[in-house]
């Protein structure tokens, strides 16, 4: 495992979400506050503030790739279109390895409540009521147990995010 890959696990595993995760590994190449770059990624953990559409892996992967070759002039085309080839070159990497860049789709959730197989993730057990905000979802996040580690391949994903970037860039 690279120093990126390692990085990236280690910040997932102290309590960062999978966007922050990867993005945090490659701040400081960048020369991001890690603070700043905490707060840029935050929102896209759990596949977008836990709606579990893009893979927040995926989201910090992408933002690295911004980073790289993103746009900085609005009418610049030719810059807008190599970064969404590379956005879309990394999303089919990261797709071929782990078979979709959809947070419920990797997790094994269902589409409709959230729901693992096994199980329920709509918070109710933890909090004694409803946290769905009316989407049929939690946004509030799960408690960080060995349980939850083990239920969980983010930490592979996160691993396969930065894996992917620091081939590609470093």
């Amino acid at each position: 495992m690279g120093k990126y890959a390692e990085k990236a696990v280690t910040l997932f595993k102290e309590g960062f979400n999978c966007s922050q995760s990867v993005f945090g590994a490659f701040a400081e190449d960048y020369n991001l506050d890690q603070d700043l770059a905490m707060r840029i990624a935050a929102s896209f953990g759990g596949g977008m503030g836990r709606m579990r559409e893009v893979c927040g892996a995926v989201s910090g992967m992408l933002l690295v790739a911004g980073l790289e070759t993103g746009a900085v002039v609005g009418s610049d085309r030719e810059k807008k279109a190599e970064n969404y080839a590379e956005v879309q070159a990394l999303a089919e990497q990261f797709r071929a390895q782990n078979g979709s860049i959809i947070c419920r789709e990797l997790l094994g959730l269902d589409k409709a409540g959230g729901s693992e197989t096994g199980g329920s993730e709509t918070g109710d057990s933890e909090t004694g009521g409803s946290e769905t905000g009316g989407s049929g979802m939690s946004h509030v996040p799960e408690e960080r147990t060995e349980a939850y580690y083990r239920k969980r391949p983010c930490a592979e994903l996160v691993k396969c995010a930065a894996e992917i970037l620091e081939k590609r860039y470093k």
